[in-house]
């Protein structure tokens, strides 16, 4: 397991998601139901707490590292996201590949590769610079800590809202991936897949950075 961390900016601080974090999330989750179509989001007491237990169920297998977002001017938290697919590469390489198939990643393994996901905002911080700065915050993470090859971002291909804050980080278009998964609405959905390489970290943190400088209304 990866000794819990929280990760400190000027907008917002990840804190490590914990049960207690349950009324909290669940007030985060019910300001706007209608930004969700395409998001698992919990919607309720009861499904908050079963969503946190499956995140720290993860957490405790070494695959996850969940965080709750706490916005710092208000001290609310307003939602949550974590580093998930975590993946330790080794040689020679275990067959057949795929996530879990390596050696367990912890503080003195990191990842080689990551995928940051499950993330959901409330409506009240949309477009206000919290996600920005939480990308932020994970990338430099992955990248500067843990000394990541690449970072995954994935979401549903009609989740257009979602697909377009993607690119604006700076992640690259890899394709879709088909009738992946099912879907939140009850249906199966196409997966859009995107990636960071470590090489193209400096041109993102940088186009990051400067996001945040222009203030919420300029980005």
């Amino acid at each position: 397991m990866f000794t819990p961390v929280t990760l400190r900016g000027d907008l917002v601080h990840l804190e490590p998601m914990t049960m207690d974090h349950v009324d909290a999330l669940c007030s985060a989750a019910s300001e706007d139901r209608s930004l969700y179509m395409y998001t698992n989001v919990p919607n309720g007491r009861v499904d908050t707490e079963r969503y946190i237990e499956g995140a720290l169920m993860s957490y405790e297998k070494g695959r996850a590292v969940p965080f709750v977002v706490r916005h710092i001017e208000t001290g609310r938290i307003v939602g949550t996201t974590r580093f998930l697919d975590l993946e330790v590469f080794s040689w020679p390489p275990p067959w057949p590949p795929g996530v879990a198939s390596g050696p367990s990643p912890s503080d003195e393994k990191p990842p080689t590769v990551a995928e940051i996901g499950s993330t959901w905002y409330a409506a009240s911080v949309i477009r206000s610079g919290v996600n920005t700065e939480s990308k932020l915050l994970l990338l430099t993470h992955a990248f500067e800590t843990w000394k990541a090859t690449r970072v995954s971002l994935k979401t549903d291909a009609r989740n257009l809202r979602s697909r377009s804050a993607i690119l604006r980080l700076g992640a690259a278009f890899e394709g879709i991936r088909r009738v992946h998964v099912p879907a939140s609405d009850g249906g199966i959905r196409d997966t859009a897949y995107y990636s960071i390489l470590a090489e193209e970290w400096p041109a993102v943190r940088a186009n990051l950075q400067e996001r945040l400088q222009r203030g919420p209304n300029r980005r």
